[in-house]
This record gives C-alpha cells, sequence and structure tokens, in this order.
C-alpha cells in the first residue's frame, strides 16, 4: 500500500508539467489572435472635426479624402502659374499621419520641368500639408497607430 500512495504522490507532483501553465496558454490566444489582426488595414481613418466618427470606414475614407483634397485644390488655386508648354503629369504626395494626429511629409515625386519652372512646388505642397486642419489618427483596436497615404496631384496644362 506504501508503494502505491508513493507512486501516487510521484504522479501527482510530475503532472504538474503536462497542463500548460496560463502565461503559455495566454500567449498562445494573443499569438491566434496576432495572425488574424488585418495588418494593412485601419479600423478607423484618420478624421477632420467635420467628419463622423460613427460612419462606415467607407465613409470615413470619403470624408477623409474629400476633405484633404479640398485644402490641397484651394492651397494650390492661391497661387498662379506658368508654364512653358503643356504639362500632363501626375505627381505622388506620400506623407504620415502619426499616432499624434501630427502629419509628416515622407516623399514627393519629382518632375524636372516642374523643377525648372516653379522650383517652390514642394514648398507650397509642403506647406499645405502642414495646414491642415487638427485631425485624430487613424485607430487601430481602439489604438491610435500611424497610417501612410499617397495623394496623386494631377498636373494639366493647354
Amino acid at each position: 500500500m506504501r508503494k502505491y500512495g508513493i507512486l501516487c504522490l510521484l504522479c501527482i507532483l510530475t503532472s504538474c508539467g503536462w497542463f500548460p501553465s496560463k502565461e503559455i496558454r495566454t500567449q498562445r490566444l494573443v499569438d491566434q489572435e496576432m495572425q488574424t489582426i488585418d495588418w494593412n488595414g485601419v479600423d478607423q481613418y484618420p478624421l477632420f472635426d467635420n467628419c463622423d466618427e460613427v460612419a462606415s470606414l467607407e465613409s470615413q475614407k470619403g470624408c477623409f479624402e474629400s476633405t484633404l483634397f479640398e485644402h490641397f485644390s484651394a492651397t494650390l488655386n492661391e497661387f498662379e502659374y506658368e508654364l512653358e508648354g503643356d504639362v500632363h503629369d501626375t505627381i505622388h504626395v506620400d506623407f504620415k499621419i502619426d499616432q499624434m494626429g501630427t502629419i509628416s511629409l515622407l516623399h514627393m515625386g519629382k518632375n524636372a520641368r516642374l523643377d525648372d519652372q516653379i522650383p517652390e512646388f514642394e514648398i507650397i505642397i509642403t506647406r499645405s500639408l502642414m495646414t491642415l486642419p487638427s485631425l485624430a489618427p487613424a485607430l487601430k483596436r481602439g489604438i491610435p497607430v500611424s497610417a501612410k497615404f499617397r495623394i496623386p496631384i494631377v498636373l494639366n496644362t493647354k
């Protein structure tokens, strides 16, 4: 009988290794959840004051883009440009809105003819980005995140 008692006690003491700890189970759940997250998208676009935060993601995107394009159009219409010859080109502007809602220019496409004739064009675009109305950052799972965007500026003269 004593042999069985020692054997049972030995089994009980070593059986703890057969079951994963709480930390291991939690880590497995976190790993599974991390694999299901779409890291290329956001749950909420950056929002200007005039955009509705409870609207659908598509509506938020539309409001964000229309406010952005209206601001750029207004800024570019303040200046009068005179170019030699016809220009038909698209310049892409890459910028980032960080988790605090701060905007920074990452890259702007180049056009040699435009650079020669309007050397201050990049400064105008940068100023336009910096004077955007304040906005709330993008959200992913309720947490503010940085988001990168690319907008096209279509140049078309006749």
